[in-house]
């Protein structure tokens, strides 16, 4: 529990539980914290997100600078008290919450209302483990090490993680042999048309080798959470590939719900909800982000829904009407992440906008990002992956 949660007196029958401090986690406890009592549940002492796969893997510094941010330096999160901890339970009826500490310690602690925010995992970049700070840093630096070695690398997969992976490891090292293997004729099938012709266009600019309609013969779900090595067979047919490095970026998402009782989940683990991001039958308990079943999609996080699901969480303390998600029907977003060029930002609709370089540092970051979206966030230290050189 941080000092100044500590000193912050709780108000009775205001107290809500943010069970997830990621992406949209944090999102949610910001917009809290004004008109409630919060509590925030995380497996790491800090905010490490999931964005942005390509530059965590070749520009690891980079990324941890602006992804990899100390819960404390977020201005907005002083009044929420947040702990260290793994969620083993949830009992519904009680309202009760059973989390086990980094030391093995179990607890309880009671909710007036729930957000459950607890994500999926997704390969090596995103696990519910509970972690300290130098685990999180060393699995950057042993990634990047790893890919550095490799004189070929192999990218398995056509959504954005692989897509700014390929193109993230080609701009950081020029000279390797960076491929993408996709299963459709092109990446990014739930964008927009005008975005994935766009995306391929500037991944042949990068100089990726990009393999469509290659559909793999996946490893099993160990080999996919790690860096791989070898050949790599396809149910499509074609002859097997050899690579130094293969990332597997395939989408096989596990939700992080394994606490939670079976009749709030669909039959694939994600939280079912409602309209509104409640879950049907169990009074202020909600859901965001992509452990979700909030759409096709699964967009809640993408497209903001943490203000409105603590919109909503406010309103059931208060005994006012909740509101609907409204969906998007492509998905949208940076694909690349920054780059030389500056950052792009595809709309729904397949729109390009080009964010300058001189920009990121300047405007997107320190304005729109740490300002405009977080509500500040104050200076901290400079955070090494202990990268090799770049040469």
């Amino acid at each position: 529990m941080t000092k100044r949660a500590a000193d912050h007196v709780v108000t009775p029958g205001r107290r809500v539980v943010v069970a997830g401090m990621g992406d949209s986690g944090v999102l949610t406890a910001i917009h809290l914290a004004r008109r409630t009592d919060v509590v925030g549940i995380s497996v790491r002492p800090a905010l490490v997100s999931g964005q942005e796969l390509g530059l965590r893997v070749a520009f690891p510094d980079e990324w941890a600078r602006d992804y990899r941010v100390d819960f404390d330096r977020f201005r907005r999160l002083d009044r929420v008290d947040i702990r260290h901890g793994q969620i083993c339970a949830l009992d519904p009826d009680r309202k009760v919450i059973r989390l086990r500490t980094p030391t093995g310690q179990m607890g309880s602690l009671a909710y007036d209302a729930l957000v459950i925010a607890t994500g999926v995992a997704n390969g090596f970049w995103r696990r519910p483990v509970l972690e300290g700070i130098s685990d999180v840093d060393d699995a950057l630096h042993d990634v990047h090490a790893r890919l550095a070695q490799a004189r070929s690398i192999a990218v398995v997969g056509g959504g954005a993680a692989a897509v700014s992976s390929a193109a993230q490891l080609s701009r950081r090292w020029p000279d390797k042999a960076v491929a993408l293997y996709h299963p459709g004729v092109l990446p990014l099938p739930r964008h927009h048309d005008r975005t994935r012709q766009q995306v391929a266009r500037r991944l042949a600019a990068l100089g990726v080798d990009r393999h469509g309609q290659h559909r793999a013969v996946l490893p099993s779900d160990a080999e996919l959470a790690a860096i791989g090595s070898g050949s790599i067979s396809w149910q499509t047919d074609q002859p097997p590939v050899e690579a130094d490095a293969i990332i597997w970026a395939v989408g096989r998402v596990a939700p992080n719900t394994s606490w939670l009782p079976s009749d709030m989940l669909t039959d694939k683990g994600f939280v079912r909800v409602d309209a509104d991001l409640g879950v049907p039958g169990r009074r202020g308990v909600f859901a965001v982000g992509d452990v979700a079943d909030s759409d096709p999609l699964r967009g809640s996080a993408r497209n903001r829904a943490d203000r409105l699901v603590a919109s909503n969480v406010v309103a059931y303390l208060d005994g006012r009407p909740t509101r609907r998600y409204r969906p998007r029907e492509h998905r949208w977003g940076s694909v690349f992440g920054p780059s030389d060029n500056g950052l792009d930002v595809f709309s729904p609709g397949g729109v390009r906008f080009r964010f300058p370089r001189w920009s990121i540092d300047t405007v997107v970051q320190p304005l729109i990002v740490r300002r405009g979206i977080y509500g500040g966030v104050r200076r901290g230290r400079t955070v090494s992956a202990r990268c090799p050189d770049r040469g």
